[in-house]
């Protein structure tokens, strides 16, 4: 296989014996035998289900492939073939470099076991020595983050605790290759976007990635192909953005259907002025790095009433603001902020490089709180805010002095009366002109 191919299926096939009955199980266990001894054609006691026919495709080193289809079109059996839990009927899969994979919630651990033990026999099954495990130890529990029940029974975790478990252990692997079947569905939304971001440094990294899932907009932002199954047969493998059409196209036909959130559940237009906090958004991911000259506090998203909130009405005016304290004289600082979205695209950003605040010198222990008044034209979902001050651009590059990203997440509902998709709300107005006589 050549040297830049990290995954090569050829010609995969996987067919599945269906029975209708227990009887018909033990008919095929015992009478062909039977039949062959005494002379006769032995008799089929099943019906055959072929989850894959004749799928070949090839992954190069460092790419991300994101599989799509309709659920039964064979993207998990494909995917148990490649990390070898499943035996294909036909065909043969070659990959090149180490696998870790995250299939089916909570495979491969023992749910007996507390999740220290998990994680050094899920390591051990993956080639880590023990030696390896310790070193690497640490950074998994700090990246699952359950607290104390690493030392609880499995059985004893909820399924986020566990998606987050075993997503931990994959990726601090070392793994070359990376497979995840829509295990990230289950996690919370600060979840979601911290595997988003490790996700983009594995492959920053080199390491190659295949990638089950449902969210079209995921697919397109990071994956740079993509295979589009359908009844276990490939319709089309290439450019990500374009299998991500046609399956759209196939699947919605010529519009596609509006998605109804949770956040257009709670904003209607009677809670327009009330500011709403979901504490199921409360808790987050964030990273924080800087050089300490300056520390962001009192980060917050408020609305025309001074409210602090999560939920934005589309439209409305919002206040962006945090505080920064300086513990060192700086001069002319540069404070901003950015929203992205799951994926980590940014979708706005702003900063003070031209105003008047960045070109003054603070001293030790003075302190500036920075608001950045916004009006939401964001279209449905859920959004992330970074916030950073920065010196100004050295031979170095850029320095901050503290950045603190995804420190919050909020929604977007989306306006009465219309159906819209994307990231920005750009406030169409429709007229339906009937042809005149």
């Amino acid at each position: 296989m050549s040297s830049e191919i990290a995954i090569k299926v050829e010609g995969l096939s996987k067919c599945f014996q269906i029975y209708d009955t227990p009887r018909d199980r033990l008919k095929q266990f015992v009478m062909p035998r039977l039949q062959r001894m005494l002379g006769f054609s032995p008799k089929q006691h099943y019906r055959e289900f072929w989850a894959l026919k004749d799928v070949s495709f090839q992954v190069k080193k460092g790419e991300t492939v994101g599989i799509v289809g309709r659920n039964g079109s064979g993207k998990s059996t494909l995917l148990q073939i490649i990390c070898g839990t499943l035996n294909p009927t036909e065909g043969m899969v070659t990959a090149h470099g180490r696998i870790a994979a995250l299939l089916e919630l909570g495979s491969g651990f023992n749910p007996e076991f507390t999740g220290r033990e998990n994680i050094h026999m899920n390591a051990a099954v993956l080639g880590l020595s023990e030696e390896e495990i310790d070193a690497r130890f640490d950074e998994i529990v700090s990246f699952a983050d359950i607290g104390d029940f690493i030392d609880q029974p499995v059985k004893a975790y909820s399924s986020g605790m566990v998606v987050r478990l075993a997503f931990a252990v994959a990726i601090n692997v070392a793994p070359e290759i990376l497979i995840v079947d829509e295990a990230l569905a289950v996690g919370d939304a600060a979840f979601q976007r911290k595997c988003m971001r490790k996700i983009s440094e594995l492959s920053d990294a080199g390491v190659t990635l295949l990638f089950v899932s449902h969210d079209m907009e995921t697919v397109k932002k990071i994956c740079s192909e993509a295979l589009y199954l359908a009844r276990g047969s490939v319709i089309e493998f290439g450019a990500a953005k374009q299998v991500c059409i046609s399956y759209e196209r196939d699947l919605f036909g010529a519009s596609r259907k509006a998605e109804t959130t949770q956040a257009e559940a709670l904003v209607d237009s009677a809670e327009l002025d009330q500011a709403i906090l979901d504490e199921d958004l409360l808790q987050t991911n964030e990273k924080t790095y800087g050089d300490g000259r300056a520390q962001i506090i009192d980060v917050a998203i408020t609305n025309q009433h001074q409210q602090r909130t999560n939920i934005l009405a589309p439209n409305a005016s919002y206040v962006f603001s945090y505080r920064a304290v300086f513990s060192a004289p700086v001069a002319l600082p540069v404070f901003g902020m950015m929203i992205t979205n799951r994926e980590g695209v940014c979708i706005f950003g702003a900063n003070t490089q031209n105003h008047s605040v960045s070109r003054r010198h603070f001293d030790e222990g003075d302190e500036v709180r920075i608001e950045f008044h916004i009006t939401n034209h964001l279209g449905p979902g859920i959004f992330y805010l970074t916030c950073g001050i920065h010196a100004p651009d050295s031979s170095d590059g850029l320095i901050y002095l503290q950045r603190r990203m995804d420190v919050l997440i909020f929604k977007v509902g989306s306006d009465d009366g219309l159906s819209i998709g994307g990231v920005v709300n750009l406030n169409p107005r429709i007229e339906v002109i009937e042809k005149v006589l």
